[in-house]
């Protein structure tokens, strides 16, 4: 056996040797992408010998070859593989594509495009251990030269939940943990069906502006079409549950199995559901199983308890794979991430985790995130992980927020109806001289990244989403009403689940103005929440209005019968005795 060990070993010096001493010819050059960007470590197959070979530093390559002209072949991880015929003698300077998904991880991407950079005030970005990712409040634009904005929708209402938390506890909330259009797509406003085979429908309304009677308000509403319960496509379900020792917290595990539990109880013999969780214990807790087995989905939830360390990254491509094997086709596969966010264990750097999820998304497979905790919650890691994750995103303070996410909107937090969802606004300016979208405000990493891209979202079923703008008037509004002349052109672009194909969908956004005092309640409540927004997060444009003036027109514009909507009056009410705390103190002392 040694013996014929030391012939093969000798034979293969003597081909190299014989290949080297032969070599008339030496390839030479070196390899980047379309950003002219070195590559290392690209396999490189010379086809006369078959022989491998690699680049190094700099993206550098030298191989001898017997060959004037030769055929090679590249190929790298997240690349497209190329084979080319080359002159040996010639020096090359070789390109590799990106990948799609490679691309996209390399990007920043942007909620907006009505934004310009201003330099942020300082302020806390975190509260306790809570982090949030810094934001920068959308300006005006002037629509001459800057006649077009675009908007990402969602459903997500993950701000509202935890801006209720905050101001539960009495305590005030962290400025970037305000986002004013998931505020908004808290209360669903209005939804009124699609008609025929349309999947959105659009509608717009102008009026005054109460905190600045120079300016004005556009609304833009997009209505979702819904599916019904009875024909939506069978479900691939993966809970992926933190169970490390951070989530052993009444408000964290406890409250998450209640609310899956309650998810437990829609589920149909055609639905499919697996456990992973990730915590002293990796790996799958309950295999797929069908909907009619609810004893045995309850049990293992119920069996779930918290302990160790967090590795978000293996239970993150764990819960995937399971997706991608129990995937099926033309159907609702998502994995639901149920975690405090607090990754301390493998991949942990928001950028890494979005590039992870990016990869793991090819397929088909949607992500919808849940958020629980205090203290430690990380709600820009999860926030990054949603959206990266073609899904969305809520926040769970309480049992009740489990039951209205996971039962009473489980359509629009589980069933898509378009993806890569974006808006895009024309305005005229003739009749608009400046906006500012109110919310939909952007990273301020995504702004200073010049490369920052438009970010399509996914939107559910059944989803009401309101966008809001400030408006100065243009030349046709000051020299005089002009009724029924157009403000702007609302394009939707979106994709159905699972194609290729944009569609685009056009509405024009009219003059049909009626001052906020006449107007449908709906919107003056939409004005309240957007007032509340601002006031959280001190944005400058309020500095006229009054908490007084957002309590006056929610009072006048609430729903007594609606819950949600009384549940916001007295989270205004608290919010006013946190914020103005030495008005309080003045009207004890004049008792």
């Amino acid at each position: 056996m040694q013996c014929h060990i030391k012939h093969a070993a000798l034979l293969i010096g003597w081909l190299c040797f014989y290949t080297t001493v032969n070599a008339q010819y030496y390839l030479r050059g070196e390899i980047k992408d379309g950003k002219n960007t070195p590559l290392q470590n690209v396999k490189i197959i010379l086809h006369s010998t078959g022989y491998l070979h690699s680049s190094g530093l700099g993206g550098a390559f030298g191989i001898p070859s017997t060959q004037k002209s030769d055929s090679i072949s590249l190929s790298l991880d997240g690349y497209e593989p190329l084979s080319l015929r080359v002159n040996t003698s010639e020096y090359q300077e070789l390109t590799m594509k990106m990948l799609p998904y490679t691309a996209s991880l390399q990007k920043h991407y942007l909620l907006s495009l009505t934004t310009s950079l201003k330099a942020l005030s300082e302020r806390k970005l975190s509260v306790a251990d809570e982090t949030y990712s810094a934001l920068v409040e959308n300006d005006f634009v002037k629509t001459e030269g800057n006649p077009v904005t675009g908007i990402t929708p969602n459903v997500n209402g993950a701000s509202y939940s935890n801006i209720r938390r905050f101001i539960n506890m009495n305590s005030q909330v962290p400025e970037d943990a305000v986002r004013i259009e998931e505020m908004l797509n808290y209360f669903n406003f209005n939804y009124t069906e699609p008609g025929g085979d349309s999947i959105f429908t659009v509608r717009s309304r102008l009026s005054s502006c109460p905190w600045n009677e120079e300016n004005q308000l556009l609304f833009v509403q997009v209505n979702s079409k819904k599916l019904n319960l009875h024909n939506i496509p069978p479900s691939n379900l993966v809970f992926l549950i933190d169970v490390s020792g951070s989530m052993d917290m009444p408000n964290r595990l406890p409250l998450l199995k209640s609310a899956f539990r309650k998810l437990v109880e829609n589920l149909r013999p055609v639905d499919t559901v697996s456990i992973v969780v990730y915590g002293g214990v990796t790996g799958v807790m309950l295999p797929p199983t069908s909907g009619d087995k609810k004893e045995k989905i309850l049990q293992a939830i119920e069996d779930l308890a918290a302990g160790g360390f967090t590795p978000g990254e293996a239970g993150i491509r764990q819960a995937y794979r399971l997706a991608h094997h129990t995937f099926i086709k033309d159907g609702n596969n998502r994995v639901i991430l149920a975690t405090d966010g607090d990754f301390n264990v493998g991949v942990s750097v928001e950028s890494e985790l979005e590039s992870l999820i990016l990869k793991m998304k090819q397929g088909g497979i949607y992500l919808t995130c849940l958020g629980v905790g205090m203290g430690n919650y990380k709600d820009s890691k999860i926030e990054a992980l949603a959206k990266k994750g073609n899904g969305n995103f809520a926040y769970l303070d309480d049992e009740k927020e489990g039951e209205k996410v996971l039962v009473k909107e489980l359509t629009q937090t589980l069933y898509a109806v378009a993806d890569d969802v974006s808006l895009n606004l024309h305005f005229n300016h003739e009749a608009v001289e400046s906006y500012r979208l109110i919310g939909f405000d952007n990273k301020r990493t995504a702004l200073e990244d010049t490369s920052s891209t438009l970010e399509g979202g996914e939107i559910g079923s059944g989803h009401s989403m309101i966008a809001v703008f400030e408006l100065v008037p243009g030349k046709e509004q000051v020299a005089g009403r002009s009724a029924g002349g157009e403000l702007a052109t609302v394009t939707i672009n979106y994709r159905l689940p699972g194609k290729k194909d944009l569609i685009r969908q056009e509405y024009s956004c009219l003059d049909n103005y009626k001052p906020l005092d006449s107007l449908d309640p709906y919107f003056k409540f939409a004005t309240s929440v957007c007032m509340f927004g601002g006031f959280l997060h001190s944005s400058p444009y309020l500095q006229k209005a009054t908490w007084d003036d957002v309590l006056r027109l929610t009072k006048e514009s609430m729903d007594i019968t609606n819950p949600l909507h009384t549940e916001f009056f007295d989270m205004l009410v608290k919010a006013k005795k946190i914020y103005e705390p030495s008005k309080k103190r003045k009207r004890r002392s004049r008792r």
